[in-house]
């Protein structure tokens, strides 16, 4: 009983203590309460900002940013803000440097990859919209020991909407991000899962499973992990067909390298090969790349098992245009059949998202 009193007591000093800290502090407004840190004002421009009373330089990186144009911030109050002019629909991973250290943006709960990402879109009617109306597949996280690399790595996948009431067998398209980036790149910045979606909804492209897998690592060890652990992983997890036509592989800028390290190594596994903002490696003799991967043996191969090679470009500001241009050269040279295209602005995810949804409604049509 006396243990009983004691605490209620204890628990009744407390509560008077934090009443009278309550009644003695007094709540200091700043114009972090109401602060919105990204915001596309009437004349198209995006505004970033970011509450840093005590900072003394504050700068924005990342996508956003346009290249070569230095970002004078504006300072009030202790808000530095940044304006983009002219700012391009899409979703773009940034951060803020306060003081030399790389941040998140405290009020932005979007936080992947160690960026932020905001999305500009002004009229929510993009290609790459998130559309509230329409059924939406489901992105799944999967874990996988990869023999191959000896270690544990993840791969995103997404499924069409209905996939877990379905029976039917699905084609796959191995979907992959390019240098510096993960397995999470395609479907944050890419919006994979708004075009996929948004297009089968449209009735435009074949319901098919897209797997995203995680590129970072050696290009010849990229190509046996694909081939030794994630494919049969999907194989033996998801309903899927597993003949050659039914097998797409798409990759942009390091992964459009990863991408013909696949083809030429596996010259009668794929019906489908898009290689966006790629080439060979340019730091590599493409005469010796292509005898160590028997170019000119296997296009003959590949002529006859593939339905679509497409070699793509965002135009001549594409950093990867003239590694393009010595590929799609060598392909001449060797008998290689395949489609060029340039579309898109340059060395971007804007491009590449044009480009995944191009090929989304060619794919497995043929």
């Amino acid at each position: 009983m006396r243990k009983q009193i004691l605490s209620i007591l204890a628990v009744a000093a407390l509560l008077c203590c934090g009443f009278n800290a309550s009644a003695q502090f007094q709540w200091k407004r700043t114009p972090n309460d109401t602060l919105q840190s990204v915001r596309v004002l009437p004349d198209g421009s995006a505004l970033f900002s970011i509450y840093a009373p005590d900072a003394k330089d504050v700068r924005l990186s990342g996508d956003i940013v346009p290249w070569g144009k230095p970002l004078v911030p504006e300072q009030k109050d202790g808000v530095w803000s940044f304006r983009i002019e002219d700012a391009k629909p899409g979703a773009y991973r940034y951060n803020f440097v306060v003081d030399g250290v790389t941040v998140y943006d405290p009020k932005n709960e979007d936080v992947r990859q160690r960026s932020a990402l905001a999305v500009i879109d002004p009229t929510g009617d993009e290609f790459f919209s998130y559309k509230p109306e329409i059924p939406h597949g489901a992105l799944a996280v999967r874990s996988y020991w990869s023999k191959t690399l000896g270690q544990t790595r993840t791969m995103r996948v997404w499924t069409p909407a209905g996939y877990e009431a379905g029976k039917a067998k699905l084609p796959v398209l191995y979907l992959v991000h390019g240098g510096g980036d993960n397995d999470v790149s395609w479907s944050t910045a890419g919006c994979a899962g708004n075009i996929l979606d948004n297009l089968l909804a449209d009735g435009k492209m074949v319901p098919m499973i897209v797997v995203m897998p995680n590129g970072a690592c050696d290009i010849s060890m990229f190509e046996k992990d694909l081939m030794n652990d994630v494919i049969p992983f999907i194989e033996s997890n998801y309903r899927v067909r597993t003949d050659k036509n039914s097998r797409a592989i798409s990759g942009l800028s390091m992964g459009g390298i990863q991408t013909l390290e696949v083809i030429f190594q596996n010259p009668d596994k794929f019906g489908y090969v898009w290689c966006l903002s790629g080439g060979f490696n340019p730091g590599i003799d493409i005469e010796k790349e292509a005898e160590r991967l028997h170019v000119k043996e296997h296009a003959p191969i590949i002529n006859k098992n593939c339905k679509e090679f497409v070699m793509t470009q965002g135009g001549k500001t594409d950093i990867t245009y003239i590694s393009g241009e010595k590929a799609n050269k060598l392909f001449d040279e060797v008998g290689l059949k395949y489609e060029y295209q340039e579309v898109g602005e340059g060395h971007t995810w804007y491009t590449w998202k044009i480009n995944l949804y191009d090929e989304a409604q060619r794919l497995f049509k043929k």
